[in-house]
């Protein structure tokens, strides 16, 4: 009971908020209110605070955590900083779109956004940038040449209506409160919090006015979860406020030790989904394609089960129909007719239309024996040193650089066979090889014959109810 007066005690009337109260309650462990939350949010966008004052309630909520009541507030609060995007009234029921939270390799969207229009479904989705190690939907989109991200909100439209789906960035109108703590969180060290992250995600795709999401909430090496416990917990936040906002969602969580699928950078990776779209590609990132896809068209009651959509977006692949549907998605979007039907003729070279560096050097396995690791992250900071990602927002990155292995996890390979290629432009350091060559572990007693092919896939979650948890770091 002293605890409860002493919590109501503190709290403000609307007319007597200061932020620097606010600031301290949060650090306090004391639960903000939601008409406290809204002012936080508004002032962001009103620059009614300075950003040390911003950042110092950032840290509070990394230290302190936000319940799942306040974030549900933090994720509407930025949601109504802006606009949310306006469809036809035909449309509804059908709005359908994927998030990853990042990885080394995953170039999921790139197939799935086609196969999914292909399978009825309107896939607006606003992707992002690379920020750090971790790769970008945009960058790697725009190594195709002429390919455009800046679209307004009639313009989307227009491109929906005639195609079915976009790929596209965030607009200064959808949740500009987000634009603000994202750039912030990133300078003071409050990128991993669970709340943060959750609000950001969900209050961008909410203002897509969806009416499914299907979540890739990735879990390990490289990945913001390093353990399954914290994806668990990213996913279940996620859940909560898609609930709570009326928007049908299921999460995969999925592993990210080793990159997914053989191409790390931004055109090898354009490349790879390529494959995938001519029915192609690696098996590890047709799973996810299939897997994710069928989920989301099973929510979206487009099919009797998860299993029928899986092998609708498989044979959207397979015929060809989502390659096709991705061209057309590209020349709405500033690629030039004869590059869109160049990359997207079965059996082309992509790489007579992407960039890609000239230099190369190939490494070798110096034994005998199956491959029991090839560490993501380790590939993804040599290839971030190499100039593929951007350690500011403004930061300009080479499309061209780029990784391609020729072996997996669980494969046997020979002594002095290639395992890596790496694609530069003269500036691969004597200690980024060592780097590389520290990341591939392989089991001489492993035997000679290669192992199944695990499953990315370790856990569904679906959101069914409201979630009431509390939700800390």
């Amino acid at each position: 009971m002293e605890g409860q007066l002493e919590k109501s005690a503190i709290t403000m009337s609307n007319k007597s908020f200061h932020f620097s109260d606010l600031i301290a309650k949060k650090r306090d462990g004391y639960e903000l209110s939601k008409d406290e939350i809204h002012h936080f949010v508004t002032s962001l966008t009103s620059k009614g605070v300075s950003e040390c004052q911003i950042g110092a309630m950032l840290m509070a909520i990394q230290l302190k955590g936000m319940s799942g009541e306040e974030t549900v507030h933090l994720t509407k609060a930025m949601m109504s900083s802006g606009k949310s995007l306006k469809w036809p009234e035909e449309w509804q029921g059908s709005i359908g779109d994927k998030h990853s939270t990042g990885g080394v390799g995953d170039t999921v969207s790139l197939p799935l956004v086609p196969a999914l229009a292909v399978c009825g479904v309107k896939v607006p989705m606003i992707s992002g940038r690379a920020l750090g190690y971790s790769g970008g939907t945009l960058d790697k989109l725009e190594s195709i040449p002429g390919f455009q991200v800046t679209f307004d909100s009639k313009q989307m439209c227009g491109i929906m209506e005639k195609v079915g789906c976009c790929i596209v960035g965030q607009t200064d109108s959808i949740a500009p409160a987000d634009k603000v703590l994202y750039a912030i969180r990133d300078i003071t060290g409050t990128v991993p919090s669970v709340p943060l992250i959750s609000s950001s995600i969900i209050s961008k795709k909410a203002c897509e006015n969806l009416t499914a999401l299907v979540l890739d909430v990735k879990y390990g090496k490289a990945a913001f979860a390093t353990t399954e416990d914290i994806a668990q917990a990213l996913a279940q936040s996620l859940l909560g406020i898609c609930s709570r906002l009326g928007i049908k969602a299921v999460a995969l969580i999925t592993s990210m030790d080793t990159p997914l699928g053989n191409n790390v950078g931004n055109s090898v990776e354009v490349a790879e989904a390529i494959s995938c779209l001519n029915g192609k590609g690696p098996q590890d990132l047709k799973e996810l394609v299939c897997k994710e896809g069928g989920h989301l068209l099973y929510i979206l009651k487009k099919t009797e089960s998860v299993e029928d959509g899986s092998n609708l977006i498989a044979h959207a692949l397979d015929s060809g129909k989502a390659l096709g549907k991705f061209r057309e998605m590209l020349e709405p979007q500033g690629v030039q007719p004869d590059v869109a039907h160049k990359l997207c003729t079965p059996g082309a070279d992509p790489f007579e239309v992407l960039p890609l560096a000239s230099q190369t050097t190939e490494l070798f396995a110096k034994k005998n024996g199956i491959v029991t690791e090839i560490d993501a992250l380790a590939l993804a900071m040599v290839m971030h040193k190499l100039g593929a990602g951007r350690d500011q927002t403004g930061d300009s990155i080479d499309h061209g650089i780029g990784i391609v292995l020729t072996v997996t996890v669980g494969q046997f390979i020979q002594k002095s066979s290639k395992w890596v290629t790496v694609y530069h432009k003269g500036n691969l350091s004597g200690s980024q090889i060592t780097c590389l060559e520290k990341a591939i572990k392989i089991n001489e007693n492993g035997g000679t014959t290669d192992l199944p092919i695990k499953s990315r896939i370790i856990d569904i979650l679906h959101s069914k109810r409201r979630h009431s948890i509390s939700i800390g770091q």
